[in-house]
């Protein structure tokens, strides 16, 4: 047995959690859980941004929490392991400070950009090579953004690196980035699974800019006397090379082999299965599993739960919660609205929109609103809107030769039953939820486990997950949600490729 910490960069909050791992193939317990929210910005439409020392600030306060919520001792920690949302974009100077805030995963400002690119490239061959299309992901375009409209800053950067690589670099001093951001960032040859200099030169920055590149259980580094003193870590304490938020989440919940599904309910929607094949197509992205040899093809909205949240905050202020949460008092809202919110229709494309349309230029849509309807009416299309999303990823997968057959539902907003069930009716399959699911801390600190040997087994994380709640699709609701994703679909094309 072994204690460990892992800890999540998440988009909308930063979670930390201590577990002890069990003997042999057991999955062990959880010590202590704890969260600080993070604040998401968009000063410009299309933009979304955070601030790292925000994510730093929280692990900072978190970790002295946890231990003294489980009254371990930092010395007694055997490993560290950090998650976080994928790809990010943090700039470094010479001397290791952040230039700007970061551009995140979800941020839409590089689509003139990404059409240069395209100009340039063979699309087909370099997704034949990285595994991942000519898309708003990737890390050339956003610094050619940089470059192009913040020349002061591109000159000045040293590093680049994503979000849960630079919490390492602050724990360790070490600057390295993690195999799966590396390969979504378009930087790594699938075939020899190494950042390649000339894909690197596509950003305009030197091969020195972007760090080596390290499994996600490779040991990373170890805890400097700096970063001990501000976070109550101990000195030297391991820290492995970490995960991406939606791949940990996949390993917790159970996506292990191909069929299995991972809808995840963050900050963004995720839709994530498993193949033993690379099968790369320019609708979806490409990522590492945790488990050697297995590819994790998926795709990731822009938008999800921070939407639902700038919803919330921005129209219903002045809600009833009835001792609950403003979330909770709309589910209730729209709970009562038939399948379908009665015709209203909504494009949840806040942020322009990643998989499967690859459309930074997107915006979000409210179509077909009425003096009739009220606000738990267009609740529950938003809620439908991001199901008839997944229902769309859904058939793109299956065109590409994968068969979706088992269902699992994790993360924030899959604590939502009106959500849930939604889901559930419109893929017309059965969604299950795992119980005690904490999401990406818990795989990132099995990553830990598993690459320092505290743990022996990658399928013991399954031992701290408990059945959970199905959502079985109603018949009743099957013909006008068909009818309702036909609308969906038609509506993006009539509006934005007339």
């Amino acid at each position: 047995m072994a204690l460990v910490l892992g800890l999540d960069i998440g988009t909308t909050s930063t979670i930390g959690i201590l577990v002890e791992t069990g003997s042999g193939e057991a999955g062990g317990s959880v010590l202590a859980l704890a969260s600080r929210p993070v604040r998401l910005f968009s000063p410009h439409p299309g933009w979304a941004e955070e601030d790292p020392a925000e994510w730093w600030a929280n692990v900072c306060a978190l970790v002295p929490q946890l231990l003294a919520e489980s009254g371990v001792r930092a010395e007694d920690i055997a490993c560290i392991g950090v998650g976080g949302m994928l790809p990010a974009i943090v700039l470094l100077d010479a001397r290791g400070e952040v230039l700007r805030p970061s551009i995140q995963q979800s941020d839409g400002r590089s689509g003139a950009e990404v059409a240069e690119l395209a100009t340039e490239l063979d699309p087909a061959a370099f997704l034949a090579r990285t595994g991942n299309g000519i898309n708003q992901q990737l890390a050339a375009p956003r610094l050619r953004w940089i470059a192009r409209h913040e020349p002061g800053v591109f000159g000045r950067i040293a590093t680049v690196m994503g979000s849960y690589d630079w919490i390492n670099f602050r724990l360790t001093g070490r600057r390295a980035v993690e195999q799966n951001w590396a390969l979504e960032a378009g930087l790594t040859d699938l075939a020899t699974h190494r950042i390649a200099e000339d894909l690197v030169a596509l950003t305009g920055l030197p091969r020195s800019a972007v760090p080596e590149r390290v499994e996600s259980t490779a040991l990373h580094g170890r805890v400097t006397a700096e970063a001990a003193l501000a976070t109550g870590l101990a000195e030297g304490t391991p820290v492995v090379g970490g995960a991406a938020d939606f791949i940990a989440s996949a390993l917790v919940a159970g996506v292990t082999a191909p069929g299995d599904v991972l809808l995840k309910f963050g900050g963004s929607v995720d839709i994530l299965t498993a193949s033993a094949t690379a099968r790369p197509d320019p609708r979806l992205f490409l990522d590492y599993h945790l488990i050697p040899g297995v590819y994790v093809p998926n795709g990731c909205m822009s938008t999800g739960g921070s939407a639902l949240n700038w919803f919330a905050a921005t129209f219903a202020c002045g809600i009833e919660t009835d001792g609950g949460n403003r979330h909770q008092a709309l589910d209730r809202l729209a709970a009562a609205v038939p399948a379908g919110a009665e015709g209203l229709t909504v494009l949840p494309y806040f942020l322009g929109e990643k998989t499967p349309l690859h459309d930074p230029a997107a915006r979000g849509v409210f179509e077909g609103l009425t003096l009739s309807h009220g606000l738990g009416h267009l609740w529950r299309a938003l809620l439908e809107s991001y199901a008839f999303a997944i229902r769309h990823h859904l058939e793109v997968m299956s065109a590409v030769g994968h068969t979706p057959r088992r269902f699992l539902a994790s993360d924030g907003g899959s604590n939502s039953a009106v959500w849930m069930q939604i889901v559930a009716d419109v893929i017309g399959e059965p969604v299950a939820v795992p119980g005690g699911h904490p999401g990406t801390c818990l795989g990132a600190a099995w990553t830990a486990a598993m690459g320092t040997g505290a743990a022996s087994d990658w399928g013991g994380v399954a031992g701290f997950v408990t059945p959970g709640p199905t959502f079985r699709p109603d018949a009743r609701n099957r013909d006008r949600y068909d009818a309702a994703y036909r609308r969906f679909r038609k509506l993006y094309p009539r509006i934005y490729c007339p």
